[in-house]
Order: structure tokens, then sequence, then C-alpha cells
């Protein structure tokens, strides 16, 4: 299917969204210090799989807790409030980490407390950068606006983050994670910057004293993505494909180290294939949904994302890796990029943060358990949890494949807020 409008002039991203990139980049800088560093410190502390595989396991449970009540947060809350809540207890996690290694205090169990926070302030810091979005850009625009999102974070978080820690990590592991205090300090300086717009008080209507109390809201976004079938139907089948991505990648690490063998040094280099698939991926994410529709984009990235897997398990070879990782992280740029565009245009304004936050309490609150199966199957072989989980997913795009070609264009779905062209430049609707 070709979209009509892909030969018609383009529209330009605003400033507004200029001020949330960089802010953006901040942070991703300091995320791609502690989510390089944190595995390699982890494989110094200890050398069992399942252990290896609860730090990502406790870094995503934070989701099964608080995404909910994040999102009511960042629904009641000016929403640059809460990027600057977020960053600004990151940089006490920073802090503390460089504290405790440095003085010989730093265990796994430690480690395992450090990824938690971290973890619980994601939640709050995700759920507010992607509620902010549709405040500011357009829906035709918002697979624009996403791609450079994800692009950026791959850039910062792979291409030059996990590198350089890498291998700064073998020199001194003082510098990174000292370098990472001063990341997420610049991204709390930044977030001081953005503009009002950026707030979602033209949706969220902060400060206008007529909102529900807090622990009512617990369930509103349950009950709207519930309240529609497609929605739901999605909701269920990412859930259970990120289940197997967990499951596949929880100790990837160890299969690099030790099946492929992969120097330590030279593991943030490697990431760079997996970086490299995902920055191409945004370039092309916008493209593709133009010259096939959404949901056709969106049912052949799942199902290369799935088959990559298996092809790292089946040849568990170093080329193997880097091609699965490459063509995995190509796919799974599209597939992000298309579903946060979807959702950002079906759901309401106002309840971004709560949608998003329920969401995400099932996806990414279920992936734990994931990376503790990716943890048990490793102990009988480093493949086996690419095989196991690569071919669930596989089998499962499959059968979801033609209700994929049906999801439809962001463009296209109506959730009743005002268009972005008609909001002023300080957040709040033009007279009509």
């Amino acid at each position: 299917m070709v979209d009509a409008a892909a030969s018609a002039p383009r529209e330009r991203l605003p400033r507004a969204f200029q001020n949330l990139f960089v802010s953006n980049l901040a942070t991703n800088l300091g995320d791609g210090v502690i989510r390089t560093a944190a595995p390699l410190l982890a494989i110094r502390l200890t050398g069992d799989p399942l252990l290896i595989s609860l730090l990502p396991a406790l870094t995503l449970l934070p989701w099964l807790f608080f995404a909910i009540p994040s999102g009511i947060l960042i629904d009641r809350i000016d929403r640059r409030v809460a990027l600057r809540i977020a960053n600004g207890v990151r940089v006490v996690l920073a802090v503390s980490l460089v504290v405790l290694f440095a003085t010989n205090s730093l265990t796994i169990w430690s480690l395992f407390l450090v990824a938690f926070v971290d973890g619980a302030c994601e939640t709050i810091y995700d759920g507010a950068i992607r509620a902010m979005m549709p405040s500011i850009v357009t829906k035709q625009l918002l697979p624009t606006a996403n791609s450079r999102i994800e692009a950026g974070e791959l850039v910062l978080q792979q291409f030059l983050a996990a590198p350089i820690t890498s291998l700064l990590f073998g020199v001194a592991v003082l510098i990174p994670l000292g370098a990472n205090i001063g990341f997420y300090a610049l991204a709390v300086i930044l977030a001081l910057l953005l503009p009002k717009q950026a707030s979602g008080i033209q949706f969220t209507g902060v400060g206008d004293g007529v909102r529900p109390k807090w622990y009512l809201q617990f369930v509103d976004g349950y009950r709207f993505i519930m309240a529609n079938r497609m929605f739901r139907t999605l909701w269920f089948f990412t859930t259970f494909t990120g289940l197997c991505f967990s499951a596949a990648t929880a100790t990837f690490v160890l299969f690099l180290v030790k099946q492929a063998g992969l120097p330590p040094a030279l593991y943030g280099t490697f990431l760079l294939t997996g970086a490299a698939g995902g920055i191409l991926g945004s370039l092309f994410a916008s493209w593709v949904k133009r010259r096939l529709g959404a949901g056709t984009a969106m049912a052949f990235a799942n199902l290369v994302a799935c088959a990559s897997l298996l092809l790292v398990g089946l040849v568990p070879v170093i080329w193997a890796a880097a091609v699965g990782f490459f063509l995995s992280s190509f796919a799974v740029l599209i597939w992000n990029v298309l579903i946060m565009t979807l959702r950002q245009s079906i759901t309401p304004g106002a309840m971004l943060g709560r949608v998003h936050g329920t969401w995400r309490t099932l996806l990414w609150g279920t992936m734990p358990l994931g990376s503790v199966i990716g943890g048990l199957l490793a102990r009988i072989s480093l493949a086996l949890p690419f095989e196991v989980a690569g071919g669930a997913g596989v089998v499962a795009a499959l059968i979801f494949f033609r209700f994929l070609r049906s999801l439809p264009n962001a463009e296209d779905v109506d959730n009743g807020d005002r268009p972005v062209t008609e909001i002023g430049p300080v957040g709040l609707p033009l007279e009509d």
C-alpha cells in the first residue's frame, strides 16, 4: 500500500521537539554508560548465569510495580518536572556506584539494588518523554520524531557510550562511572530549558483543580486498553514477544564472551553491530511506513526480529551473532517507532501517562520472568535461550501476521485531541 501523501511537501519538526531531543541526548549518554558498565561489573562479581540474568530482570522489574503510579504522576504534574525528578535521582545513584566501587564495597547485591532503583527512575523518564511527543508534534510527523529519538538513543548509547565505556573500563573502572555523574547532571540542567508546550498542560489541565484523586486513576489505563479489541490484542501479543526477547538476550554477554570467544574489552564494540542496525531502522521506519502502511511494516519487522534471534541460537558463532544482532536491531527499531506512534495516536493526550504505564506494566513487568527463564536455559547451553525463545517468537509472528497487517496508520486515527497545529507556542489552544 502506497501512502498518497508520500510525495507531498514534508513538514518540519518544531523547535520544541529540537529542545526535547537535545535534553534526551544527555540522558542517553548516562544510560549508555550504565547499561554497558553494569553487565561488565556483574561478570567481575560472579560467573553464575542465573545471577547475571537477574541484572536485566531487576532493571525491568520496576515496570511491574511503578509503571502505573509513574503514569498517574506524569498525567498530574508538569511533564518537564517528571524528567528532572527521574534524572536527579540518577545523579545520586551514579555517585553511590562510584563510592561503592572505590571503597571495594560493591557486591552483586548492591549492583542489583542500583539497577532496580535506576529502573524505577526509567519508568518516570520514559513515560514522560513519550507523553510529551504528541503535545509538540503532529500525527503526520510522529514517526519521524520517534525515529529521531530512537536513533539518538542508539548513537549515544551504543556508537559512542558503549565502546568508549568498554575501553575505559579496561583502563580504570572509575573513569566511566565518574563521567556518568556528569551526564545525568547535564540532563537535569537541559530539562530546565524545555518550553512550556512540553509540559502537557494543554491535555492534562495541570493546576485546574478538577481532576479525580490520584488513587482512583490506577485502572484508567487498563480500562482504556481493554475497551479496544485491536489495542488489547496488540498489548498481549507485544508482551509475549517481549518475553521471548528478554529470555533470549538475558545472558547475551556470557554467550558472546564464553561461547563465541569475544574478549570482554570488545563487548562495547560488538554492540555497534546492533547500533548500526538500529540506526538504519530509524532511517527507514518512516519510509517503510509510507510505502507499505504501518501494519504491513510492523508484521514484517516482527517476523525478521524473531527469526534473527533464532539464527543466533542455531549458528552460535561470532559472525552469526553479529548478523543476527544487526537484523534484529534493524527490525525492532522499525517496530518500536511504529507501535509507539500508533499508541500515541490512539490514546488521548490526557491519558498518555496512565496508558503508557499500564502497557509497560505487563510488557516490561513480565520481562524479568523471561530473563530468569533465559538464565535457566543458559545453564544447559548458552545458545539454548536463542533457540527456544527465537523459535517461539517466529511461531507467534506467523500466527498474528494477518492481524498485524490490519493495523491502521497513525494519521487515520482520531483520539479526540485538538491537532498540534491548533496549539500555541506556550502550549495552550489557539483562539478559533
